[in-house]
Formats: C-alpha cells, structure tokens, sequence
C-alpha cells in the first residue's frame, strides 16, 4: 500500500535550490536509509514529508489519516513527571478508555442506569484487548532497558535529565507510540553501543515503514531495506542495504561518466563536421542536417564532482613536555562521577576517552580544562600549554558563519576567511545563511574552521563527528593523525580514531577496576 508519493518536488531556501523535480515513494513496510553529503537537504526532507514546510512546485500526498513520528527535540514533558510516567504517555489513549471504563463500572451498578453503558463498556475492552494494554508496564520496561533510560532510574523528574537523556527519552516514547511511518534524524547519537544493537534489532524487527537519517554507516548498513541518495536535488533509490548501495552508487557513477564522455566525442564530430562544411555549396545541405541533428541531442549534465571538505591544524607553539596533570582527581557536581584520578598527559600523545553516556566525559574535559573546579584533588596545566576546545555547545544562532568567523577574527581579511571556510566544506551558499538555518553537519564544519584558526597547541574534542558525513569524518580524522600536538578526543566510534590514538581511557574500566 503507498503511504506518501512525492511528485516532481521543487524547493529552495533563499536564493539556494534544494530540490528539482523530485520524486519519492513509500510503500507500508519499507525500511529506507536516506544519505546525502552535510547540507544536501536530507533533515528538510523529513520537515516537507511532516508538512512543516511545504514545496514551492510539485505535491506530497499522504494516506488519509496516516499516523507518521518524529522525535520531538523540544517536548515539554511537564513538570514532576518521571521518566515511567512520560513513556506511558505513549498510550495516553488507552489510559483514558480505561478510565472511561472504571467511571462506566461504577455508573452500571446504579438500577436506572442507561442499557448503553453495557455497548460502550464492551467497545473499551475491545479497544483494550486488541492494542495489548495489559502488557503496557512490560512493554515500557523493555523499551526503557533497550535504551538505557533504566539504568537512569525510572522514577527520575525528567527536569533533571541532560539533552541527550531527553533525546533519549523521547525517542523511547516515539517507538512506544508504534507509529505507521517513523522518521528518525540521527537516532544513534545519544546511544551507546550497547543500545544501538538494541535499536538495530527493533528496528530490523518493526512491522511498519521508517526513514532514517544516520552518519553511522555501520548501523545503517544493518537496517536498511533500501537506500535513497540526494544528490543534485533529485533522490535516486537503491535496492539493498547500505554496502549494496556503495557498489551501485560507484558504478551508476561510472556509466554517468562513460555515456557524458561518448555523448561529448559525438558533439565534437557533428561540430567539427559543421564548421568544415557549413560553407561549401556542395556539403551545406549535410551540414544544415547535422546541425538539426545537434540540436535535438538532448546533453548529459557532466558527472557532480562531490566538494570535500580539508582540515589542518597547527601548533601555534611547542609547551612543555607535561601537558596535564590530575593529582587524586575526583570529577562530578555533588558527588564523584567516577573513581578519584591519578593521571598524566604528555606532549604529544593522542587519548581517547570512552564510556556509556552519562558518565562523565564530558565533565572530565571540562574539569582539565578548569571551566569545572574539582570536587577534590587538583590538576596541573603545564607552562605554554594553550588548548583548543571543540564542545557540544552550538554556534551563535543568528549569525552567518561568516559574521561569526569575522567576530572572531576581527584581524583576518574577509576573503582570507571565505576561502577558509570554503576549504572546510562551508561554501557561498551556505556562507551568508544565518547559523540555525544550516545542517548539523555544516554548523560542525564551521566550529572546526574557527578551531583551526585558533592558536592553539592541544585539542580537545567533544564528540566531533555526531553529525559530520563520511566524507567530513574521514578528511577530520587525516587532520589529528598529522597533527603534531596533543590531542583529547571524546568519541562513540572507534573507527573515527583507532588509527592514530596512543591511549585510551575507558572511564567504565576504571569504575570496574575500583570494584574488584
């Protein structure tokens, strides 16, 4: 059964031109990857599909009464509501029929009472019955494990909750709701990897339709069905999972190349023929055909050459040879977060830290880096040591990248700074669009441009490749294994820095150690 049938789409921000004709649909069941490089359109796709913007030509066109999720980013949960008691919330619908039904109880035991109390308390059963209410508590319990919400308690104020336990949260709900078409933007971010496999197997497992925006080309690889590309504003779909569609992808490109080259010798032929001919009495005639002929050639775009972004970063100037150090460190807010911290870093090395999220990563940075003080203990920064900090924390939202890269760098041409940014990945287009109107993926490439131009000798990274594409995430991770400073790196993919780290810490290992 078709669910949504996009129909010659065509849409533009400003003066940039997202889409072209495009054409879409989606079949009752379908698992869809959709990919595309940072700022290709992929999350105002899942917006138009909602109805939150509409196109400027063309039709979307649902089933009536289609039931479509999204997670909500900016829920409001209330209030002195607890983790358990948002996940019910899910079933909202089926909480009220029970207490229709109880009130209809209490109704019927009056002698008078209306014969049609009888009719509406057996519709409620049935309602009940047919949606598994009474497998509810259960139901949450698993999603609320699989996810990792259990492991923050249940009974939780979901006021105190940090961003991502939010998104967390409201992802959990969203799949409790068991929605016909889900729409899942980045749904891995926030996950450990635990829960991802957890995510996956629902996923692989679930009766109704989804599309999924995801840089995790391993987790895509593992639930997609079928793969749509958007690439010079037109979606193009692929049969198969995600490694099924690099393969078709490179030789589609391939055929692209070969048919626009042949189409080209053939242009030069019938133009090289023309201009030979066109003024001889005894050719003309064959020359005006051939003319006639290039004219009707309806030509092939040349094959897009895709703009990837390149970072460098520099040491400003060599510190001494002790970086850091924690001496009986203990990290967190009104208690430790994990066990105390004895540890040194030395100039050059490159550390990964890991652990489940929630730990405390992101407070050991901020703590080493003195934005935090130390519940105890004390850390030492070494003489010239001058840090760069990439954070979670987004850019100015209504600044251009360009305006805020000139705020920074009040001394640097403007010129210097556009080619700057270009070389990040950021272009003209996206240049003069205000902050909060670009990508993750773009406003990520614009904090690692100001990171770049920042004088700095040891870089500390918060998660940097949440929502860089495989293109950014590959040119990110060249740059810090050439880099000949000191690197920090909080990050859930091993496959962004194996290759050149010298440490890692696993924050979890310790408190297991600290156990034994």
């Amino acid at each position: 059964m078709l669910l949504i049938e996009a129909k010659d789409v065509a849409f533009s921000y400003g003066d940039k031109l997202i889409y072209q004709k495009l054409n879409f649909r989606l079949m009752e069941g379908e698992h869809i990857a959709l990919v595309g490089h940072n700022g290709a359109g992929k999350s105002t796709f899942l917006k138009l599909l909602l109805g939150e913007l509409l196109p400027d030509n063309g039709s979307i066109n649902k089933r009536k009464n289609l039931k479509i999720g999204v997670i909500e980013q900016h829920l409001n949960f209330g209030k002195g509501k607890s983790i358990y008691e948002s996940l019910q919330d899910a079933f909202k619908e089926l909480f009220d029929a029970e207490r229709t039904m109880n009130e209809l109880t209490v109704k019927m035991q009056d002698p008078d009472a209306d014969p049609s109390y009888i009719d509406q308390y057996g519709q409620l059963q049935e309602l009940l019955l047919a949606n598994d209410f009474y497998t509810i508590d259960a139901r949450i319990h698993e999603m609320a494990d699989g996810l990792g919400l259990t492991a923050i308690g249940l009974n939780k104020d979901v006021t105190q909750l940090s961003g991502g336990q939010l998104t967390k949260l409201c992802l959990a709900k969203l799949l409790l709701e068991n929605p016909e078409v889900l729409l899942l933007d980045e749904p891995t971010n926030y996950l450990d990897v635990v829960h991802i496999n957890w995510l996956t197997n629902y996923l692989n497992a679930y009766s109704h339709a989804f599309i999924v925006i995801s840089h995790d080309t391993h987790f895509l690889n593992r639930i997609a069905q079928f793969v749509y590309h958007l690439e010079n504003q037109q979606l193009v779909r692929y049969v198969g999972n995600y490694q099924s569609y690099l393969k078709q992808h490179e030789a589609r490109l391939e055929q692209q190349e070969i048919a626009f080259r042949q189409q080209q010798r053939e242009i030069k032929k019938l133009e090289t023929y023309i201009q030979k001919n066109k003024v001889r009495t005894a050719t003309a005639k064959q020359a005006k055909s051939r003319e006639k002929q290039l004219d009707k050639i309806e030509r092939l775009d040349p094959p897009s050459q895709l703009r990837k972004p390149h970072f460098h970063f520099k040491v400003d100037h060599q510190p001494v040879r002790m970086i850091f150090t924690a001496d009986h460190l203990d990290v967190g807010y009104d208690q430790p977060l994990f066990p105390r911290i004895n540890e040194k870093i030395m100039r050059g090395e490159k550390i990964a830290i890991i652990g489940h999220n929630g730990i405390g990563k992101t407070t050991l940075l901020r703590t080493l880096l003195g934005e935090l003080k130390p519940l105890s203990g004390r850390i030492e920064q070494g003489d010239r040591v001058m840090p760069g900090y990439f954070s979670q924390l987004s850019a100015p939202p209504h600044l251009t990248p360009l305006e805020w890269m000139m705020e920074q760098f009040p001394e640097t041409p403007e010129k210097i700074l556009r080619q700057h940014l270009a070389q990040c990945g950021v272009f003209a287009e996206h240049m003069r669009q205000p902050m909060d109107t670009l990508s993750g993926g773009e406003e990520t490439k614009v904090r690692i441009g100001r990171l770049m131009l920042q004088k700095s000798n040891v870089l500390i990274f918060d998660e940097p490749t949440n929502h860089l594409d495989v293109y950014a995430k590959e040119a990110l991770s060249k740059a810090l294994e050439a880099y000949e400073g000191t690197v920090l790196v909080v990050s859930h993919e091993p496959v962004f820095y194996e290759n050149w780290i010298t440490r890692i810490w696993d924050i979890e290992q310790w408190a297991l150690n600290k156990n034994k």
